[in-house]
Parts: structure tokens; C-alpha cells; sequence
């Protein structure tokens, strides 16, 4: 009999990893004790030393009791978990990234950890494209004066109208597996796709159709700019005060990834100027911003609370990737997303 905790909320519900067990191992001897902490009605929040996380550490310490695998999302693996989960062998995170998890502790209490990259990829991708339409013509801002009885009869003046995605150059900072759809959507609509990612091969971007840049050439071409970067020292504020000067004139930033990519401080002059034509957001320097944030209140800054990846498919898939990892560790096989590989082969010995 394996136990298996699924630490699951409102997004990803405990009951998808579940199904998605059952589903490749019909016949395996599981028992599911399960967990569902309240996030997206509660942001996630740094709990105890690990970053994004919901829910509460003893609680998780409880009902990882006797436990061998967990399959979660947000729930808090801190250092204290570790040193009271002595069964615990593996966690399967459902994101791109197991920054929930802290990575050296389980390392040092031999407990492997798998996550879910891409899940989410084919959903963020399509909102940045919506973000990026609904910045370049207007739509949430004529939406919301129309529902107050106003007529934007005005966008349609020379000066404010705004710009199509054909034969428009589009700026993509970072080319993971986000950034590839969204070009190959950009594509297809006759956008001109420039791209800088020092990490990703030149001949892969050559083989998709889009052109590998230096960061200035891409600021200072670029009619709009969509940010799909990880997070990391090295891209923290890669868009900054000094650098988006070199955009042209009235120019539009998507920013769908990660607060933490750009300066926010510059902006309000910069919008209200005109310097920048349009922001669309859906991450944030401080998330929720409060009702006092500078950008609130602007007309020309759309806003989203953070729901690229809020599709159905994306829980699926989140969870049957994290299905796919813990089947393959009971089958005594390497899962295929390890974040501390160091571990991997005294688990595969073990079995």
C-alpha cells in the first residue's frame, strides 16, 4: 500500500491528482489522504522560508504522517516539514518551477522532486496575445466606459486608434515554452517576431521563424514588447528605467510573466506622457497591488489579476504531468522533470 497526500486548492483540486493516479495505475494499492488550502480565494504568500506557497505548515506536517509521496501545488515544503515527514520519499510539484519546495532540505532529507513544467504554456500564451490586443485597440477601457454609459467615439480619432498585430515588429524577451507559442501565434497573424534569449539556440529560433537579438536592438525595434522570462538575479529588472527609453514612441509592454522582470516605478510618467502608448498586466511588483498602486486609474494600463494560466486545461494537465512523474518513480524508473538530480540514482538503486 502506497500513501499518497494530495495537497491540492481551488485551482488544482486535490481530487485531479487523485484521478490521475488511478488512471495509470489501476491496480496499485494506494491510500489518498488529501489536503485543500484556500488558494486563489487567498493569494499565495512566503511561508516559512519557501516562495508562492498556501496553506499551513502544520497541517501539512500532519497529514504527511506515514506518507511516501505527495503530489501538490502550493503547499508549504519548508525545511520544518522535512525534519517531520521521516517517510517521505517523494514530492510531485504541479508547476513550472518547485519554488514551494525548499530544494536543499529535501535534498539533505533524500526526498526527490519532480515538477510540471509547461503546464501552463498553451493557456499564458494565449492571454499575453489577449492582453497584447486588448492594450493595442482599446477593448477594456471601451468596455468599461460603454458599461458607465460613455461612447469611446473618440478611439476611433486618428491620434487614438490604435495599432493591428500584422506587419507590426513584436519584441519577445525569452523564448521558453511560452514564448514559442505566442510566436508562432504572432506569426500567423503577420507579425514581424524579434527575440531575445541569450539561452535558447539561435538555429532553434532560425527553424521558427523569428530573429535572435541583442536586448537594445529589440527595445529600440519593437513596436510592442511581451515579457516571457523567468524570473532569476540576472532578469530581475531587465526592463528599467534606462532601458525603456530606447522603445519608440508610444509603444506597448506586455508584462504576463513575472512582476519582478520590470521596474514599475517609471511607468505612470511614462503612460501618461505617451512615451509608452500601453501596458497590459497581469503580474504585479506588490500582488494584489494595494488601492493606492501608481498605475491604477491610468486609461491606457489594462489590468488582469494574475489568471494566465487559469484554464481547465491547465489543472488537467498539471495534474496528469505530475501523474505521468510518480509513476514512473514507483515503476523505478527516473521521472523525467527532477530538480535535484543529485538524489536520483540512490532512489533508483533503493528500488
Amino acid at each position: 500500500m502506497t500513501k499518497i497526500l494530495c495537497a491540492g486548492d481551488f485551482f488544482v483540486l486535490p481530487e485531479l491528482f487523485d484521478g490521475a493516479l488511478r488512471e495509470r495505475l489501476p491496480s496499485h494499492p494506494f491510500e489518498f489522504t488529501y489536503i485543500k488550502t484556500q488558494w486563489p480565494m487567498e493569494p499565495f504568500r512566503d511561508i516559512d522560508g519557501v516562495f508562492e506557497a498556501s496553506g499551513a505548515v502544520s497541517e501539512l506536517i500532519e497529514k504527511l504522517q506515514g506518507v511516501e509521496i505527495a503530489a501538490t501545488h502550493l503547499a508549504p515544503f519548508s525545511a520544518e516539514v522535512f525534519k517531520n515527514a521521516p517517510d517521505l520519499k517523494m514530492i510531485g510539484v504541479c508547476r513550472g518551477g518547485p519554488v514551494n519546495i525548499d530544494l536543499k532540505a529535501a535534498t539533505e532529507a533524500g526526498v526527490l522532486v519532480s515538477y510540471a513544467p509547461g503546464r501552463n504554456a498553451q493557456a499564458a500564451a494565449e492571454f499575453a496575445i489577449a492582453l497584447m490586443l486588448a492594450a493595442m485597440r482599446r477593448i477594456t477601457r471601451g468596455n468599461s466606459d460603454l458599461h458607465n454609459g460613455i461612447w469611446r467615439g473618440d478611439f476611433y480619432s486618428y491620434e487614438k486608434t490604435g495599432i493591428e498585430i500584422c506587419g507590426t515588429t513584436v519584441g519577445l524577451i525569452g523564448y521558453g515554452a511560452i514564448g514559442r507559442i505566442v510566436a508562432k501565434i504572432l506569426i500567423a497573424m503577420g507579425a514581424n517576431v524579434i527575440v531575445f534569449d541569450p539561452y535558447t539556440d539561435k538555429t532553434v529560433m532560425e527553424a521558427d521563424g523569428v530573429e535572435s537579438v541583442e536586448l537594445d536592438y529589440l527595445l529600440k525595434n519593437s513596436s510592442v514588447v511581451s515579457l516571457h522570462a523567468r524570473l532569476t538575479s540576472e532578469s530581475r529588472n531587465i526592463l528599467n528605467a534606462e532601458n525603456m527609453k530606447l522603445l519608440p514612441e508610444g509603444a506597448v509592454i506586455v508584462n504576463s510573466a513575472r512582476g519582478g522582470l520590470m521596474d514599475y516605478k517609471p511607468l505612470p510618467d511614462l503612460l501618461r506622457s505617451g512615451r509608452i502608448g500601453a501596458i497590459a498586466l497581469d503580474v504585479y511588483d506588490i500582488e494584489p497591488p494595494p488601492s493606492d498602486w501608481p498605475l491604477l486609474g491610468i486609461e491606457n494600463v489594462v489590468l488582469a489579476p494574475h489568471l494566465a494560466g487559469a484554464t481547465k486545461q491547465t489543472a488537467w494537465r498539471a495534474a496528469n504531468i505530475i501523474g505521468d512523474e510518480i509513476k514512473l518513480f514507483l515503476e523505478g524508473k527516473a521521472p523525467q522533470f527532477v530538480a535535484n538530480k543529485e538524489i536520483l540514482s540512490t532512489h533508483l538503486l533503493e528500488k
